[in-house]
């Protein structure tokens, strides 16, 4: 199997690190030039990662082809290539809407959309794709997990839902922040809230079966510490977060 990528941005990156660490059986990996010094670090890293000499010998010689490009630019470089008909792509565009991707490609083939995270690179996290496709599962399979969607508003509302990234990282910030206004070293208050939001992401993991709900009222003493700070975000931060995420869902719908 031979994979290619046009665009060479993070993301690529990322989804290389982790299919050539992988048990999948590529023959080569195909990257752009975009990004001259990712593409270069990859070929250095890699021995099936070769350098194409531009973005349409990537879309030539791949059976199957990732588009990575930044939405901004999205429709210039996708059309200008020349795709052939039965083509296995692979769109990790952020959103752009699916009929603008098939217009952009001008010819009939298949096309599948992803949402791939950074984790990847660490055979990692979980990838949502649109339509189900096995043979685009099991790659994202082998980077981490995958969850097939069988319907545009699935994978609209988890695209939706990966938009969280950046707050987490902010609440540990800010909460961070308030440790350190009170006199914590940053190092010792990051070194305590990291492990504890992973732990208790590793338990909504293993403990899948378990609602959510109960997970936060075991976590929860009655009357404690951790009720009375759910109960006051309760108030006002969960209307801010569906908010949020509602103005998010326009966005990705277009």
């Amino acid at each position: 199997m031979r994979i290619g990528f046009v665009g060479t941005g993070a993301i690529t990156e990322a989804m290389v690190t982790g299919i050539a660490g992988s048990d999948l059986d590529v023959a080569e990996i195909l990257v752009s030039p975009r990004n001259r010094e990712t593409a270069a670090r990859l070929a250095g890293r890699f021995p099936s990662v070769r350098i194409a000499k531009n973005n349409q010998e990537v879309v030539d010689n791949t059976d199957i082809l990732f588009l990575a490009v930044r939405p901004q630019i999205a429709e210039e470089v996708i059309g200008g290539l020349a795709f052939r008909q039965g083509q296995t792509i692979v769109s990790v565009i952020a959103a752009t809407d699916r009929s603008k991707l098939v217009t952009w490609i001008g010819e009939e083939v298949e096309l599948t959309q992803a949402i791939p995270l950074p984790f990847v690179a660490d055979r990692q996290g979980v990838t949502a794709i649109y339509p189900p496709n096995s043979r685009i599962a099991a790659i994202f399979a082998a980077i981490g997990r995958a969850v097939e969607c069988e319907t545009k508003d699935e994978y609209d509302l988890l695209a939706v839902a990966s938009s969280l990234m950046g707050t987490y990282f902010g609440i540990l910030d800010r909460t961070t922040d308030w440790l350190a206004e009170k006199g914590m070293a940053r190092e010792k208050a990051r070194s305590y809230l990291a492990p504890l939001f992973a732990s208790l992401a590793q338990t909504a993991v293993s403990a899948d079966q378990t609602p959510l709900d109960i997970l936060r009222r075991e976590f929860s003493t009655p009357g404690g510490l951790n009720e009375q700070v759910f109960e006051d975000f309760d108030r006002g931060g969960t209307r801010v977060l569906t908010d949020a995420l509602e103005r998010v869902l326009r966005r990705v719908q277009g």
